[in-house]
């Protein structure tokens, strides 16, 4: 098992940027494709990115791609995503999830572990 905790959110202005961290627990990190996910109030949970287990290769939803950057620390069993120009609908809960596929696809049901989750807020 791996449990998640993710950090990092706040309350930022349009245009801002922001760095997640979630930190996994347990000694076989690098053995887990990663993903985040975020959750606006009255939405649905809805897919932001992965990455593959080494790192070697990402995908991002459309509405964050060229904006959002995963990557991941295997030394430090943390995996990261970099937000840029950040926009007011930007603003959900955002969590992290691990699975065993070692290169994840973008939905929620293929990942076990699941962070608590962490507000990010865009003012306008």
């Amino acid at each position: 098992q791996v449990q998640l905790v993710e950090s990092g959110g706040g309350l930022v202005q349009a245009g801002d940027s922001l760095r997640l961290s979630c930190a996994a627990s347990g000694r076989t990190f690098s053995r887990y494709g990663m993903g985040w996910f975020r959750q606006a109030p009255g939405k649905e949970r809805e897919f932001v990115g992965r990455i593959s287990w080494n790192g070697g290769s990402t995908y991002y939803a459309d509405s964050v791609k060229g904006r959002f950057a995963i990557s991941r620390d295997n030394a430090k069993n943390t995996v990261y995503l970099q937000m840029n120009s950040l926009k007011p609908e930007d603003t959900a809960v955002y969590y992290c999830a691990a699975t065993r596929t070692l290169v994840p696809g973008s939905e929620g049901y293929e990942y076990s572990y699941w962070g608590q989750g962490t507000q990010v807020t865009v003012s306008s």
